[in-house]
This record gives structure tokens, sequence and C-alpha cells, in this order.
């Protein structure tokens, strides 16, 4: 195989023409678990699109708390376009080369997208603490102008982030194994197969991890601490079920995208390293659930949602069956 030598800084760094994502090496229910994996991103698109719509259509929706409902949807739904197909064609097609600039593509879009994750979930907790804390201050601290100011700056920070620690990634040199043993151009599986110092990569890796998952989910946690003593000072029972109820999807969709990480990270770094397929799946599968699960939890939790996605189907279902109903009294006009 042939290799392309660029010259920096006075020495050879050697790129190869691509790398081999392994995926899973010997898995019994392989065609199972594509099966699977091509409903939920089936559920993915129609569920996210749907809350889109939903609230997108809706002008009394437009307000912060569904603003940063629809951009955790966003997220969701590009997060999900850029991993499953690619799994799909990885363990099905088995075609498993990736070019080299297309690599680090695909390691700069997941690393963003699952970072955004993070940070959307973090804006919705500020939603509910400021919506919980503050209930009589809601509208003058927490308004549209200022919930786009914060997703528009996380996004350019996260996009920046990654832009650096993913443009490092090129002072490497492949010079021996190319085959990285994951589901996708994970980053530390391909620095490790590098054969010069990565000491910086590492680095920023643990920084990328601590900043971008480690924050947000520190954040959640101090917000929900927060929401708890100023549910504890309310007099009335009534009042405490009620400002905890609202908290409940937001619960869930925080228990379903970190609980899945911190498990596998935390057996990793007790128990040692983890089976190679048992971490492409664990990993794959904490990676593209939330996305599908997130927008149900919302459709189904959510009582404004709720509330015109019913109405939507209503309409469609009356929309439907008046072409039915005109057709039958015309033929009854032609019969008489």
């Amino acid at each position: 195989m042939s290799f392309l030598r660029n010259v920096y800084n006075s020495s050879v760094i050697i790129h190869p023409p691509g790398f081999f994502i392994i995926g899973f090496e010997s898995f019994s229910f392989l065609s199972v678990y594509i099966i699977f994996l091509a409903f939920v991103y089936v559920v993915t698109v129609l569920f996210n699109c749907l809350l889109i719509y939903i609230v997108a259509f809706n002008h009394c929706l437009h307000t912060p708390k569904f603003l940063a409902v629809i951009n955790l949807a966003v997220i969701d739904l590009m997060f999900n376009t850029c991993t499953i197909p690619s799994m799909i064609k990885v363990f099905l097609i088995k075609d498993n080369f990736i070019p080299f600039n297309l690599c680090f593509v695909q390691m700069y879009a997941y690393y963003v997208l699952v970072s955004l994750e993070s940070f959307a979930l973090s804006v919705l907790a500020y939603d509910r603490v400021i919506a919980i804390c503050f209930p009589l201050r809601q509208n003058s601290i927490n308004t549209m102008r200022r919930m786009i100011c914060i997703v528009c700056i996380i996004w350019c920070c996260v996009l920046g982030v990654v832009a650096f620690t993913t443009c490092i990634m090129t002072r490497l040199s492949f010079c021996n194994s190319i085959r990285v043993f994951s589901y996708f151009c994970d980053y530390a599986p391909v620095f490790r197969l590098a054969c010069n110092d990565y000491s910086m990569q590492w680095f920023s890796a643990s920084f990328l991890s601590v900043m971008l998952l480690g924050g947000p989910f520190t954040f959640i946690l101090l917000s929900y601490i927060s929401i708890l003593v100023a549910v504890y000072k309310m007099k009335s029972m009534n009042s405490r079920l009620k400002a905890l109820a609202t908290c409940i999807e937001h619960t869930i969709l925080v228990a379903v995208f970190y609980i899945p990480l911190l498990v596998i990270f935390t057996y990793g770094f007790y128990f040692g390293a983890i089976d190679p397929d048992q971490r492409v799946l664990s990993l794959s599968l904490s990676s593209c659930l939330p996305p599908c699960i997130n927008p149900i939890v919302y459709s189904l939790k959510t009582k404004e949602i709720k509330i015109r996605v019913l109405a939507l189907f209503r309409k469609y279902k009356v929309s439907a069956n008046i072409p039915t109903k005109s057709k039958t009294i015309l033929v009854g006009l032609r019969a008489g």
C-alpha cells in the first residue's frame, strides 16, 4: 500500500490513503442489530420532523423553552443521520474503508453533534431552573433573544473547539496499522494507531471529554440541586408536585444520554479493557438511542406538544374523510 508523505517541521508525516473501520469482529446477532438500527433511524426521522413541524407552525409555542426543544430535535436528527447510515454500511455491506480526509470529517461531525447534544440538555436544564426558581421573573430573565444568544454561542464554541482537536490529528504519522476498532472514525482508536508521539491528542481528548460532556453534566446536576432546594421551600405539596412534574421529561432525557456513557467509561476505568464487540455495541447504542427516544418523550410527556399532535392527526383524518363523503353524496344525486 502506498502512503502519502507530507513534510512538517523537517520531519516526515505519513498519511495513509484511508482507514478500515472494523466494527464487530464476531457478533452473533448482526442481522438483527442492523434491522434494529434501521428501525431506530426511521423513528428518529419521523418523530423529530414531527416535533419540529409542530413547534415551527404553532406560534403559541414560539417560546424560549420550545426553542431549546427544537435545538435538541435538530441535533438529534443530524446525529443519527451522521452515524446510523454509515454504521449500516459498515456492518451490512462490509464497505469499511474510509478515505483519510473523510475519516476526519466524520470524526469532526460526530464529536460536534455529541457535544451539542450534551449542551442542549444543559440548556433545557437552564430553562427549568429559571421557571421553577424564579417563576415571577421567568419572562424577563429567559427571553427569546437571550435563548437564541445562548444557543448560538454554544454552537460556535463547540464548532471551534472540536475543529482544533480534529485538526491536530493531521500531525500524526500512521505507518503501522490502519484498522480502527470502532464503528466510526473514533478519536482515541485513531490516534492510538499513530507511530509518533500522540500526547497532545490524548490531552485534547481528555479536555474535550471534561469540557464538552462533564461540564454540561455538572451544570445539570447543580441545576437540579437548585430546583430541589426551591421545591423544598414551597409550602403547598400540590405546588411541589407540579414543579417536579415539569422536570420529568428532561430527567428521562438526561438519564438516557448520560448513564450509558458513564457506565461504559467507569467499567473500562475500574475493570480494564472492555471486549471490542461489547464496546462497539454499547457505544453505538448509547449514541443512536437518545436521538430516537428524545422526541417520543417530549411528544408523550409535554402537554402542549401532545395536544397539538392529536389536533394535527384529527385534522388529517377529517380531510381524508371529506372526499369520501363528497363522492357518496355525488353518487346519491346521480341515482336520484
